[in-house]
């Protein structure tokens, strides 16, 4: 490859790991605040014990989602500058919003979640949660936007060469943004329903002796999944017509890479809903526990959302190509002075990097997950001596 081919691979495997951990944070986190608000109102000790078991997990891949995400900022400068001079005012804008107002305050929020168990009334610690969950959002919104400008630029005009950002809430109204990010929000809530269904039919697997846990955390994952998993294909194919009427080349220009991406993403998508459907029934007399052969299934399908998301994302940003801006920028032009080698150094070293990370969250994330929940209370911190 040459240096543009690989930054652009760069960019597409740091925004792609990155894009998991975020999908995970998304979906897992909105699960929990629902965890704690049944323990809020019930006061039932099971659902504290479930808030802290899976609060857990989704902070550990936050606090590594974190690292993936300021490694990834890193690239707008050194190998995309001419994307920052020549549309930084627009594309920017919304990038400003969601690290200003939704990044601070979910981190914050989160952190006063945390260090706030045993010292904060129940529903103030029940309200900084659901803070979180609404902040994340937020971000993932306005992350979409930012996107969205790129795959269909408005709002803006060109004054001596550059843009110039006059019209902010045409970037909240783009179509591109309005049918895309339901998609992303339905994916996120997938990937929990899937993730929480399946680490509990792992332990039913080991013959657990918390059968009431993870009866209630498989019942609240499948419902989860079969509930949103066919808002989350409708949403998918709600978006065709505007991407036909403002990309009309995009199917073409994705080529083999971004078919195969959309294939694997409807095809998952189809798995998911028939899968989650068929195991409702089963939950209502409890049979799902006592037979083997669905539990493997569900362990089996945790990855699947994920390489759907990933799918989906490849077909939508392979078929902006060769625009960086589409339409307005192309992507050769965007590029950084950087040489060959340096980029192949940038190359390896960014690699290696989100993959100790990945590698580090799937150990963690799987060795909490196996523990299964404690007797005791524990911090929700994943700083704890057992590890």
């Amino acid at each position: 490859m040459d240096a543009l081919g690989l930054a652009r691979l760069q960019f597409a495997v740091t925004t792609s790991f990155h894009f998991l951990f975020v999908l995970l944070t998304l979906g897992l986190v909105t699960l929990v605040a629902i965890m704690q608000t049944r323990g809020a109102v019930t006061g039932n000790p099971v659902h504290a014990r479930m808030t802290r078991f899976w609060g857990r997990l989704y902070v550990v891949n936050y606090a590594l989602g974190i690292a993936t995400g300021i490694v990834m900022e890193f690239q707008f400068g050194l190998n995309w500058s001419g994307l920052s001079h020549y549309a930084g005012d627009v594309f920017g804008a919304p990038l400003a919003v969601e690290t200003l107002v939704a990044f601070f305050l979910e981190s914050t929020f989160l952190g006063l979640w945390i260090f706030g168990w045993d010292r904060l009334g129940r529903w103030v610690h029940l309200a900084l949660i659901w803070l979180v969950a609404l902040t994340a959002y937020a971000s993932a919104l306005w992350i979409m936007v930012a996107n969205a400008f790129l795959q269909h630029p408005v709002g803006h005009e060109e004054r001596d060469g550059v843009l110039r950002l006059v019209d902010f809430p045409a970037l909240l109204t783009n179509p591109l943004f309005t049918t895309a990010v339901w998609h992303v929000v339905l994916a996120a809530l997938t990937v929990g329903g899937v993730f929480v269904t399946g680490v509990s039919a792992y332990h039913f697997i080991k013959r657990t002796t918390e059968v009431d846990f993870f009866r209630r955390s498989l019942r609240l994952g499948v419902v989860t999944t079969a509930v949103v998993t066919p808002l989350l294909v409708g949403a998918g194919f709600a978006q065709f017509p505007a991407l036909m009427a403002w990309q009309p080349t995009k199917t073409a220009d994705a080529g083999v890479g971004g078919a195969v991406g959309l294939g694997f993403m409807i095809q998952i998508g189809m798995v998911l809903l028939l899968v989650s459907w068929l195991t409702v029934p089963l939950l209502l007399r409890d049979l799902v526990v006592r037979m083997r052969f669905p539990l493997y299934l569900m362990v089996i399908g945790i990855p699947l959302p994920f390489i759907a998301a990933i799918g989906g994302w490849l077909y939508r940003e392979l078929g902006r190509q060769p625009w960086l801006v589409y339409g307005l920028l192309r992507t050769e032009d965007a590029m950084s002075d950087v040489s060959r080698d340096g980029m192949l150094f940038s190359f390896i070293a960014f690699t290696a990097v989100f993959a100790v990370l990945a590698v580090a969250d799937w150990v963690l994330i799987a060795r909490l997950a196996r523990r299964g929940p404690v007797e005791h209370a524990e911090p929700v911190s994943p700083l704890v001596p057992a590890l």
